[in-house]
């Protein structure tokens, strides 16, 4: 299992670089990703969390029992078929016809923190797997939001900063809690 990254660690606001090699280091990372995200319990978890700067995610909704839709490569397969999910430099846009709705989201690098998030109901994401090969995903519901949280992560932003004001108001007491355990156990690291 790798270390996750907690709030106030720098990572977590880095943009990732694109991956341009689709390597056994590329796929070894993202299979490592796969293993700490499900010992955290977590469906989602983006490489900063793990202390790497670069574009790549992973997602796993086959243990959640939300609701939700997909199309994956024009079809529509069991989501024990392509998940757990290796994403690599995705692109997200807003489908047609999304509406933005709030949820309240957790996250791995904020642990027992949550707090509502309002993003887009519906979306087109195109990716390419850890062999390099292209994908789109139409997805709605927990998916949707799902890619949305990692999508961020690659870009630097963090579920808190898409919060509305008076939401990350009941949470600060919260945060400023976990900076000061982050910066505690980074003092102790040599």
């Amino acid at each position: 299992m790798l270390p996750i990254s907690y709030f106030d660690e720098s990572i977590l606001r880095r943009k990732g670089e694109t991956v341009t090699r689709f390597d056994v280091e590329l796929a070894r990372l993202a299979e490592a990703m796969i293993a700490t995200m499900h010992e955290a319990e977590g469906i989602g978890l983006a490489a900063q969390q793990v202390g790497r700067a670069i574009q790549l995610c992973v997602v796993d909704l086959r243990a959640s029992d939300a609701e939700c839709n997909w199309e994956y490569n024009g079809a529509r397969p069991p989501k024990e078929l392509f998940m757990p999910l290796i994403v690599v430099n995705p692109k997200i846009l807003v489908d047609e016809g999304a509406v933005q709705t709030p949820f309240e989201e957790g996250c791995l690098s904020f642990p027992g923190i949550r707090g509502e998030v309002i993003r887009h109901d519906k979306i087109i994401v195109h990716f390419q797997d850890e062999r390099g090969n292209k994908h789109i995903i139409k997805c709605d519901g927990l998916l949707a939001r799902c890619f949305q949280h990692e999508y961020d992560h690659l870009q630097g932003i963090l579920f808190i900063d898409r919060m509305p004001r008076k939401a990350r108001e009941l949470i600060d007491p919260e945060i400023k809690a976990l900076v000061k355990q982050t910066r505690d156990s980074q003092k102790k690291t040599p």
